[in-house]
């Protein structure tokens, strides 16, 4: 998961890509980069580490122009910070190309592969991005045949990635002198979002992750991306969309709606504030057949993506809401964090209990969904060590049994706490006198009661079902093996740092 920003403006782009990366900030807290062009001439900033600690003054004033991409990346297991990691890339043959890229590629050895024995091109990092950069790159030049580039070619050359890349990415590229790039694998399973700002001097586009980027930066949101879909926006501001695909199916990871995307942000069509209001409906049905609800005094939400689930289970339930934990804003997110003993820290520097909340009451706490069950094990302690007598546990997701390959870094199979554990176990093992998880079609139905119209999820972390059709479970014993092959434990302070195979997202 990234944060991805595109713009073509009328004056210049670096402090509006400031901007929207601060308001996507969530999808990635590992490093940021922003680049500009002006002149034909690429700018670029990038290094590792949150928006406002990468970029000074002395770097925004180094950015000019008013067309540029920007990216914020969280970190993967065996992801270290670096810089040489951090998007976007940059490649000059044969036109000059600046790509972002969120998602993950599944057939990226392969390209690898190809890139250097049919294609000539070097690869500098282990980055799928790179990857994906350099096909589209080469598919530019045999689609212009090493001439100037007219519209048609540019989607032909979409076309091509689409042909030969697999997997999941949302991608914005500048090409030099030509304009702003823009597109969706064939499967529509990262997001991708357009607005447009009317302006005096012309209308300005922006290509976002999430349509929240709009609402701070001044644009309108025009539509989504669609899966397969390409829009280039040309150097006099005209926006041009066409289908790169040939049979695209719109299948959107649904854990965007369950805890990645921001809450006020609209993704295909769907609000994703409302779409947990009604996970919190669906969850309040399970839970009043699967626990005594008259043992229960009071609801209360692991701050903060579960918040309108919570809210909208206590009011089915008619049960009191509580807020009963207060959360330091500046601890990062802990499933996606390198190394068990940094994780429970970080669960307790993050969170802090209400006392009176849970003194002498029977809880039932909310979460959005249990990965690993560390924070979750770490919080019905805290609830416990607060003083309540019963710790119910809810989530409002299904149980996480499988990787996600597409651009989550969740862990393998072997470190998620559903796989061969029945809730009953699950329940033992976090501590909580007992455990309700959402139903997968229950979550389906969420979203759906939202927009009707999508019909395909990927739902591969729940199910085992990948929407790509490549991932097999070779694919996934490699994933695993390479990732335990390599992994390393470096012990700082007495805290130990998990690095393992780079999924390159």
């Amino acid at each position: 998961m990234c944060g991805i920003l595109g713009v073509m403006a009328n004056t210049p782009v670096n402090q509006l890509l400031y901007d929207g990366l601060m308001v996507l900030q969530h999808r990635g807290q590992d490093a940021a980069g922003i680049a500009t062009s002006k002149d034909n001439a690429f700018f670029m900033h990038k290094g590792a580490g949150l928006v406002r600690d990468v970029f000074h003054t002395r770097n925004m004033r180094a950015l000019p122009g008013n067309m540029g991409v920007a990216h914020c990346r969280y970190p993967t297991a065996g992801s270290p910070a670096d810089s040489a990691e951090s998007q976007p890339f940059y490649v000059n043959s044969p036109f000059g190309l600046v790509l972002a890229h969120n998602g993950n590629l599944t057939n990226t050895r392969q390209l690898q592969e190809e890139m250097f024995r049919q294609d000539l091109r070097h690869i500098n990092t282990s980055s799928d991005s790179e990857v994906l950069l350099n096909v589209l790159a080469h598919e530019l030049q045999e689609s212009a045949k090493g001439f100037r580039l007219t519209l048609d070619n540019i989607f032909d050359a979409v076309a091509g990635v689409h042909r030969r890349c697999q997997g999941a990415y949302a991608v914005v590229v500048l090409i030099a002198g030509y304009g702003l790039l823009a597109f969706r694998d064939p499967f529509g399973i990262r997001p991708l979002v357009v607005g447009v700002n009317e302006t005096a001097q012309g209308p300005e586009y922006l290509v976002a992750s999430e349509s929240v980027a709009f609402d701070t930066l001044g644009f309108k949101m025009l539509r989504d991306v669609a899966p397969g879909e390409a829009v280039f926006v040309d150097m006099m501001h005209r926006s041009h969309f066409h289908q790169c695909a040939q049979t695209p199916v719109l299948s959107p990871c649904i854990f965007e709606y369950v805890y990645l995307a921001r809450p006020d942000s609209v993704i295909d069509g769907v609000s994703v504030y409302e779409t947990r209001l009604r996970m919190g409906e669906h969850l309040a049905d399970k839970v009043a057949k699967n626990l005594p609800v008259d043992d229960i005094d009071v609801v209360i939400p692991i701050p903060d993506s579960s918040r309108p689930a919570a809210m909208q289970l206590a009011q089915r339930l008619d049960i009191p809401y509580r807020e009963g934990f207060v959360k330091n804003r500046y601890i990062g997110r802990t499933f996606i964090m390198p190394g068990q003993s940094i994780r429970k820290k970080s669960v307790r520097q993050k969170l802090n209990t209400v006392a009176q909340e849970f003194k002498g009451k029977r809880v039932l706490l909310v979460d959005d969904s249990i990965v690993r069950g560390t924070t979750s094990h770490e919080i019905v302690e805290m609830a416990r060590a607060a003083g309540a007598l019963k710790v119910y546990f809810a989530s409002a997701a299904p149980p996480v049994r499988y990787p996600n390959v597409y651009g989550i870094d969740m862990p393998t199979r072997g470190e998620l706490i559903a796989t061969g554990r029945s809730e009953a176990e699950i329940a033992r093992e976090i501590g909580a006198d007992a455990l309700v998880y959402q139903d997968l079609e229950a979550l389906k139905a969420s979203i759906r009661d939202v927009n009707p119209r999508i019909d395909i999820f990927d739902c591969s972390c729940f199910d085992g079902c990948y929407v790509t059709g490549d991932v097999t479970e070779d694919y996934l014993d490699d994933i695993e093996q390479a990732r335990e092959g390599t992994a390393a434990t470096v012990e700082d302070d007495g805290d130990s740092r998990q690095l393992g195979l780079n999924l390159n997202i």
